[in-house]
């Protein structure tokens, strides 16, 4: 099995706020996240994959087949939004832990659907600092 890794970017707002609690509550968990206006961030989106290599190609999986996949179900849904609208954070805190398992529960059928390759996992770049992966973690 070889593994590929694939990078991806959109920019999207969020704001960090549980809506069972008060505004006094949230602000104590998120910090400035919970600002009230929301916030922007230019996320960058690792989607690794898996699979056999297939002998007429010598790929896993056709890039531009993923490439496709992964607008159909996450750029094209959540670039130049703000992510709280999104049915997928209704009742979901838009933090990157949630955006990447979200973004997996979106790519992972998907995939399997329309390729012969297997979501592995998927790593959300939400600052400088923080990157979260979802997915099989080792």
């Amino acid at each position: 099995m070889i593994r590929l890794t694939r990078h991806y970017e959109f920019a999207a707002a969020h704001l960090l706020i549980h809506p069972d609690l008060s505004d006094a509550e949230n602000r104590r968990i998120y910090g400035k996240c919970a600002n009230p206006n929301g916030h922007g961030h230019d996320y960058g989106v690792d989607v690794t994959v898996s699979g056999p290599v297939h002998p007429e190609s010598g790929r896993i999986v056709d890039l531009e087949a993923l490439d496709a996949i992964v607008e159909d179900e996450v750029l094209s849904r959540f670039a130049r939004r703000t992510l709280n609208d999104d049915e997928a954070f209704r009742r979901l805190v838009p933090t990157a832990e949630n955006i990447a398992r979200v973004i997996y529960e979106k790519l992972a059928p998907a995939i399997a659907e329309r390729s012969s390759a297997e979501l592995v996992r998927v790593d959300v770049r939400e600052t400088g600092k923080n990157t979260f992966a979802y997915g099989a973690i080792q």
